[in-house]
């Protein structure tokens, strides 16, 4: 049985269910507030407010700990590739070795676009952001299978989620290639989801391979290469009821269009405050531009007066270290000489973050380098452009987006979003 709480306004006391979970606070169960006592209750930014019930993904800010499916993080970065992933979150379990290959089997097979969206990407100038590509054309894909607006067993779901993850990749290379004026390369099948999509990147009709970095380019990807940005994907996968996903779960309650949610959960995360935030940390790390300026930064960094902000410190959520930094953190280090990590920026980036963890100033803050400081070195390393880093973010994300929409239409008692306000007009 549910604890009660006791709330008394005035001379009137009113009692409701305290709900727990399986891990994480309690939750006050406040749904009857408003008809009880003719009174909303007032959360800017939603920060004490749960929005839905989910057996996806847990944080624990407070100790840096993140799991999918009760998996710690850094288990499946370590042990796992992204498409076992993909599989543990959306069927609950991680798949055995067979599952696994027909898993990955579909998803190769589904990675290719019809003829009538490829010819989307024409239309876009070349200065056009990949995010505003990638958005339209995900959106668009909802007019292609305009059927799965209609899922109703377990196999449709499925099929409609595999079908989206699949095409993502693919729409973020074309969108590359459009950006660079270069012919747009198919999907190769033989070829694991993560090799297939720098492929798609950077091959030239005939089989030539290219790199954006560097005087050497190599003529196959690497599998560090393949390691290094599969595990950037895994990291990226699910992140509880961050702003896109929360995005995709209101667009969802609408009734709307799965892939027209994923559009609208792109069109989120491209905010700099959100999934945009690491093409940020390069550019400031370009803007610092030398170990000598760090303290002078840092120091912009702590004045109240100044705009300055160091960007790649802090979370919303996580009170420690992010967990998901961490990892990257020890990755970087192990591909420093493999990738040929620009060694600049790295140097200014070690320097920034010696500094902050040993800065009362920070340390007091709660500020501690974030996923976004890490993970824009080690795209860059990849030969991957700045204005493709949010688009990379999307790729990962996709599966967790999809997750979440699939538990959204699969709960009975799932209701339309819709907040109240505090009205101070006239």
């Amino acid at each position: 049985m549910s604890d009660i709480a006791t709330i008394k306004i005035g001379n009137k006391t009113y009692k409701y269910p305290v709900l727990k979970g399986s891990r994480g606070p309690k939750v006050l169960d406040i749904r009857t507030f408003y008809k009880d006592t003719g009174m909303f209750t007032y959360d800017p930014g939603f920060t004490s407010t749960a929005s839905c019930k989910s057996d996806i993904t847990f944080i624990n800010g407070e100790k840096g700990e993140l799991r999918y499916r009760g998996y710690p993080i850094e288990e499946l970065a370590e042990k796992y590739n992204y498409i076992e992933v993909c599989y543990l979150l959306l069927n609950g379990n991680l798949p055995s070795k067979n599952e696994a290959l027909v898993f990955d089997n579909e998803l190769r097979h589904r990675a290719f676009i019809d003829e009538g969206l490829r010819k989307l990407f024409d239309s876009f100038p070349r200065t056009a952001h990949p995010m505003a590509m990638l958005s339209s054309a995900v959106s668009a894909l909802s007019a292609f299978y305009f059927d799965h607006l209609n899922v109703k067993d377990d196999k449709d779901f499925k099929e409609m989620a595999a079908r989206i993850i699949a095409k993502i990749p693919t729409l973020t290379a074309f969108a590359y290639r459009r950006v660079l004026g270069i012919p747009i390369i198919q999907p190769d099948i033989d070829r694991y989801f993560t090799e297939n999509f720098l492929y798609m990147m950077r091959a030239y009709p005939g089989g030539k391979m290219h790199r954006n970095i560097g005087k050497k380019a190599p003529r196959e990807i690497s599998k560090i290469e393949i390691k290094a940005l599969d595990t950037i994907f895994t990291l990226h996968a699910d992140h509880e009821q961050n702003a896109s996903t929360t995005t995709v779960r209101t667009v969802a309650s609408t009734g709307a269009h799965p892939y027209a949610a994923i559009s609208a959960g792109i069109n989120a995360l491209w905010g700099r405050a959100h999934g945009g935030a690491n093409e940020s940390v390069i550019s400031q790390l370009e803007l610092i531009g030398n170990i000598k300026n760090v303290d002078k930064y840092i120091k912009k960094a702590k004045d109240p007066d100044d705009f300055f902000r160091l960007m790649g410190f802090g979370h919303r959520v996580y009170k420690s270290f992010d967990p998901r930094a961490k990892i990257l953190k020890k990755l970087q280090d192990q591909l420093k000489d493999e990738l040929n990590l620009d060694s600049k920026l790295l140097e200014i980036a070690h320097k920034i973050e010696e500094i902050a963890l040993n800065d009362e100033y920070f340390i007091k803050r709660n500020l501690y380098p974030n996923i976004d400081f890490y993970s824009g070195v080690i795209l860059t390393s990849l030969g991957i452009p700045r204005n493709l880093f949010t688009a990379i973010f999307v790729i990962g994300r996709t599966v967790g987006w999809i997750s979440q929409w699939m538990e959204l239409k699969k709960d009975k008692k799932a209701k339309i979003a819709r907040p109240r306000q505090l009205y101070t007009g006239a």
